[in-house]
C-alpha cells in the first residue's frame, strides 16, 4: 500500500455535488466528524469499469447515515450517477471507490443537529487488499484483543468510521507480530469477523458462518452465500465459538476489499486452502465481471 500520499494524489474527486481537483478536496480541522466519529463510508470495487452492487452500496450509505442520525442531501441515483462519472473521468477501469459523509464544522461540540452534511467520493486504482502470494496459500490472522461490542453499546447496522477504531488497533497489533489480519470475538467471546471482512468456516463440505447480529452483514457476505448455495454446498449462519476451529478443515474472508480470500491460520488453529474456497473465489472472479454491454459503455 505504500506509495504516493492520499492527499498528494492527481486527478478529481466528487465533493458536495461538484468535481474538484483531488488536492483540493479538503476540510476543516474542526470538522465534526473527526472530533466526534459522525461518519459513515462505503468501500465498493469496480470491475470493467463498473461497480459491483452499486445500488446495494449506496443505499447502505443511506441506511448508515439515518442509523447516525442525519441524512444524506443527495439521492441515490445522484451519487450513483456521480459515482459512475468519476470513474470515466479518472479514466479508471479496475478500481477502489470511497463513498464519506459527514458532519461538518458549523457546530463544535458532541452535539451538532444543525452541521451540514458533506459528500464526497474518491477512486484509484488499488491491488488486491492482500498480498497475492498470501492469498494463493492462505493468509494468516491473529487472535484480536479487542471485541466487537454489544449492539446495546453501538450502532453495528451502520458502516460508521467510529465501529473501526478497534478494528484498527487489531490490525496494526496483527501485523507488528507478522500477521496479515486478525479474527475479533464479540463481547460474548463468540467468533465474529476479521477486522474488516466476514469470517466462514467448512467441515465435512459444510459451510458456517457467524451470524451478522454485533457486525455488518457484509454486502460480499450476503454474495457469497448466494453462490455457495447456488452450488448447492449448505450454508448454516449460527453461533461459532472459538474452541470449534480446531475442527474445521477450511476458512476464508469475504468483502469487497479481501473479495474471497483462504485462510491458513487463525492463532493456534491451521486450515487448508480447500476446494471449496478455490471453487468461491473462482465464481465471485466470475460473478463481478460487469456484462459485455456494460464494458463497451465503459470503454467508449
Amino acid at each position: 500500500m505504500a506509495g504516493i500520499a492520499f492527499d498528494q494524489r492527481d486527478g478529481e474527486i466528487w465533493y458536495n455535488g461538484d468535481f474538484v481537483p483531488w488536492k483540493d478536496a479538503k476540510l476543516h480541522v474542526l470538522t465534526h466528524g473527526l472530533h466526534y466519529a459522525s461518519c459513515v463510508f462505503e468501500g465498493e470495487r469496480a470491475y470493467g469499469g463498473e461497480v459491483f452492487k452499486l445500488e446495494e452500496h449506496t443505499e447502505r450509505l443511506h441506511t448508515s447515515a439515518n442509523v447516525l442520525g442525519f441524512e444524506l442531501p443527495y439521492s441515490s441515483n445522484e451519487i450513483n450517477a456521480a459515482t459512475r462519472e468519476l470513474l470515466a473521468r479518472q479514466n479508471l477501469v479496475d478500481a477502489y471507490v470511497r463513498p464519506v459523509a459527514w458532519r461538518g464544522s458549523e457546530m463544535m461540540g458532541v452535539s451538532a443537529q444543525h452541521n451540514r452534511i458533506n459528500v464526497a467520493i474518491a477512486a484509484w486504482e488499488w491491488p488486491s487488499y492482500f498480498k497475492p502470494e498470501e492469498r494463493l496459500k492462505g493468509i494468516r490472522l491473529d487472535m484480536a484483543e479487542y471485541r466487537r461490542p454489544d449492539p446495546k453499546t453501538a450502532p453495528y447496522k451502520s458502516k460508521a468510521a467510529g465501529l473501526y477504531m478497534i478494528c484498527t488497533l487489531s490490525k496494526h497489533a496483527a501485523e507488528r507480530k507478522g500477521y496479515a489480519d486478525a479474527l475479533m470475538l464479540d463481547w460474548r467471546g463468540q467468533v465474529a469477523e476479521a477486522t474488516g471482512a466476514n469470517v466462514f468456516f467448512v467441515k465435512d463440505g459444510k459451510i458456517h458462518t457467524p451470524t451478522p447480529d454485533c457486525f455488518l452483514d457484509g454486502i460480499t457476505r450476503r454474495t457469497v452465500i448466494d453462490l455457495a448455495r447456488a452450488r448447492g454446498f449448505e450454508v448454516i449462519e449460527r453461533v461459532i465459538m472459538p474452541e470449534e476451529m480446531e475442527g474445521f478443515e477450511q476458512c476464508f474472508l469475504t468483502g469487497t476489499a479481501a473479495e474471497v480470500t483462504p485462510v491458513s491460520e487463525i492463532g493456534p488453529y491451521n486450515f487448508q486452502v480447500g476446494e471449496i474456497a478455490k471453487v468461491l473465489m473462482e465464481d465471485y472472479h466470475a460473478a463481478v465481471q460487469p456484462a459485455a454491454d456494460v464494458k463497451a459503455a465503459a470503454a467508449g
